[in-house]
């Protein structure tokens, strides 16, 4: 599943990336906001030759959490891989990633930090507090993953459907969701990946504006060492999402 804001430069490379490197059966679902993302005549071309490929509009309000919900909703498959539209995700590790959901993992992650893993290029400042992020997390918090930040992310579709996702803001998401999984007890599991800056288009990632949120699942995923903590997986997820924020997230 692949949310996408103006990727028109970007995204056919993407697509074919996934083709060619994914051998595992599936669809691959294009999430857009707006009929005029520059996105859309790029996939309409690609459709004729990519049978798999499915646009898919996001009616919840425009941003990338809510695009992820319509993606969420809009999946048939057991497993969902969510990848961005940037061509920053090594989409070769995709079926090791499949394998471990196979083997019983809920959430399965590429991980920038494990051995092997890398990330190329993209702002210092982001690096340093994820990568701190992820350390603290995994030795303090005892979480299994230490790139629980990543977007990258392999789940089950099973685990989407039993939860209710609090984000406020877009990105927070693959955080809340690996932590969640993590106080429930699911099993996590993680793959090296090596992570590259976009070369086309813009990010659209806030990080001052989205630290608030990022915070509040941080503090979550430490609190499940806490004696007596009990786990708060959430409420049963709803089928619709309230509008959220603008288009940028």
């Amino acid at each position: 599943m692949i949310p996408v804001y103006n990727e028109g430069a970007s995204i056919e490379a993407v697509l074919r990336s996934v083709e060619t490197q994914v051998a595992t059966p599936h669809e691959v679902l294009v999430v857009y906001d707006f009929d005029e993302d520059d996105t859309l005549p790029v996939v309409r071309r690609l459709q004729p030759e990519l049978a798999n490929l499915r646009l898919v509009r996001n009616e919840l309000g425009r941003g990338v959490l809510n695009a992820l919900r319509t993606g969420f909703d809009a999946a048939n498959a057991p497993l969902v891989l969510v990848t961005m539209a940037d061509g920053s995700d090594e989409h070769s590790r995709v079926d090791e990633m499949v394998r471990l959901a196979a083997a019983g993992a809920a959430v399965v992650a590429g991980s920038r930090y494990a051995p092997g893993g890398r990330q190329l290029g993209g702002p210092r400042a982001k690096r340093v507090a994820s990568r701190t992020a992820g350390f603290i997390l995994h030795y303090a918090g005892g979480l299994s993953l230490t790139d629980p930040t990543n977007n990258f992310k392999l789940y089950r579709t099973s685990y989407l459907r039993s939860i209710t996702i609090e984000s406020e803001r877009g990105f927070e998401v693959a955080l809340e969701l690996t932590v969640k999984a993590h106080g429930a007890g699911l099993t996590l599991a993680e793959v090296p990946t090596v992570w590259t800056d976009r070369t086309a288009g813009e990010s659209r990632f806030d990080a001052r504006r989205l630290l608030p949120g990022y915070l509040r699942w941080f503090f979550l995923g430490l609190s499940y060492r806490l004696p007596g903590r009990s786990p708060r997986v959430g409420r049963p997820r709803r089928r619709s999402g309230r509008r959220a924020h603008p288009a940028g997230e």
